[in-house]
């Protein structure tokens, strides 16, 4: 028995020791964030990159043409929401001058049926067909719609100057395309929110919650410090002479096939050319400054996965493409502060490395602790209140308060509480995900098209 103790003991401590080192310097990090982004109101490059504190649809000055938009769809397995995604998008934009382009594949009848039966002579959707069975790649989709509006403009269409992308399952905003309008121009890239409805599940509401952390600060900093923008994949519009240039640079295909997170890549890459990107958080109406909440921002919204199996294969994919394969693809180009945002990119394998010594440490400890009674002797504390346990208390208290803030300014107060108890899920979804990601990355297969199942809103707002 006190050598079974013994064991268990010097087991706690290590893990725990090594958890705690590697919480230590992931608190630093995200503090730094933290502090950069509340003290932006005096960071010089903010007033020249954001349209400012009272900024709201109405302010913006929109060109005396109104440019032609093209909107590139991916669709793979999308029938349960394809059809219901384009006619809303269709009352919402109404007659605003666009053209959806949506990539399909010929083995894929199901969302072929769904799209032919209700928009195969909508001229302002056009259905784009490859000769590939799929899956192949989300990039592979999307260059097959951007050859197709060459296509069409070296017929005589009328020319796209501005590209923005989204998802078969997005539910749009209405003023979306006059954002883009107003500031792709100003801008080569504009990235809208995205912001996750809030499902029946824990393991869906933490995509809430994650989402309305790095959508409301981070990637503002990551602006603000002049780093490059990833692009989250939806959302997002890019000028017309920008990805020109990267199709130049790439063999006449801007989005890169060999990516699974072509949208990650193709922001960073773009910001490497020197092109500029804005985060964009736009309020509706002037009024919306002072009773916040999910639907008073332009933003894009859709389900996320509601199990963790599902939950576990979308982010492996992610974590694999930003974290694993994102290292070897993109390096460390850029300057300190473009290194700082990729190393905080590719920290989720390390940081699930971290959280899983921390787990199991608690774990150990708790078993030394119940050896030790049985025995006899006197408990072993966990936490010590030594300088490493104090600050790693502030630092936890600090973190879990910027969580608990940032959703409760989207979400209302009751899901910021809420956000607290789903750290635990988030920290599970994030330990399984990366040893999903690390085989994925060591498969010696080419990637593939590993999308989850989508649903539709099922209620809408008010068009």
């Amino acid at each position: 028995m006190t050598e079974l103790i013994w064991l268990t003991d010097a087991l706690a401590r290590e893990l725990l020791l090594f958890a705690a080192a590697g919480l230590l310097i992931g608190g630093v990090d995200d503090l730094a964030v933290d502090l950069i982004f509340f003290a932006r109101r005096g960071w010089k490059q903010i007033r020249v990159n954001w349209p400012g504190r009272r900024a709201h649809v109405g302010t913006l000055t929109l060109p005396d043409v109104a440019p032609h938009i093209a909107i590139f769809v991916g669709a793979w397995d999308e029938a349960g929401v394809i059809g219901k995604m384009v006619k809303h998008a269709r009352r919402r934009w109404g007659d605003a001058d666009y053209r959806l382009y949506i990539g399909v594949y010929p083995n894929d009848y199901a969302t072929l049926w769904e799209l032919h039966a209700d928009f195969a002579l909508d001229p302002k959707v056009r259905i784009v067909h490859g000769d590939r069975n799929g899956p192949t790649s989300k990039s592979e989709a999307l260059n097959r719609c951007y050859a197709a509006m060459l296509e069409e403009e070296a017929r005589g269409g009328p020319v796209a100057s501005i590209v923005a992308i989204h998802d078969a399952e997005d539910q749009v905003h209405r003023d979306e395309l006059t954002v883009f309008s107003a500031l792709v121009g100003r801008f080569d890239i504009v990235q809208l929110p995205v912001l996750p409805l809030s499902g029946a599940s824990w393991v869906s509401r933490h995509y809430a919650d994650e989402f309305g952390e790095s959508h409301t600060k981070t990637l503002l900093v990551r602006e603000l410090v002049g780093a490059g923008v990833p692009l989250a994949g939806t959302g997002c519009a890019l000028s017309r002479a920008a990805l020109d240039e990267m199709a130049r640079l790439h063999g006449g295909s801007p989005f890169d096939e060999g990516s699974v997170t072509e949208d990650y890549e193709l922001g960073l890459r773009m910001g490497d050319l020197g092109a500029r990107a804005a985060f964009v958080r736009m309020l509706v109406r002037p009024e919306d400054r002072k009773h916040r909440n999910e639907d008073n921002f332009v933003a894009v919204r859709a389900h996320f996965p509601a199990t963790f199996g599902e939950a576990v294969r979308q982010k492996a994919r992610w974590i694999d493409g930003i974290a694993f394969a994102g290292w070897d693809r993109l390096g460390w180009a850029g300057g300190p502060a473009e290194a700082w945002m990729r190393l905080r990119d590719r920290r989720a394998p390390l940081a699930a490395l971290v959280l899983t010594a921390g787990y199991a440490g608690a774990l150990m400890g708790l078993l030394a602790t119940l050896l030790r009674l049985a025995a006899g002797e006197p408990a072993i504390m966990l936490w010590r209140p030594d300088a490493l346990g104090i600050a790693l208390t502030l630092l936890l208290g600090w973190r879990v308060g910027m969580r608990v803030l940032f959703v409760s300014r989207i979400y209302g107060a009751k899901e910021g509480l809420w956000s607290m108890p789903r750290l635990v899920v988030a920290n599970f979804v994030l330990i399984a995900s990366s040893w999903r990601a690390l085989r994925r990355y060591l498969s010696p297969h080419p990637p593939q098209w590993d999308k989850t199942a989508h649903v539709f809103p099922a209620t809408l707002p008010a068009e």
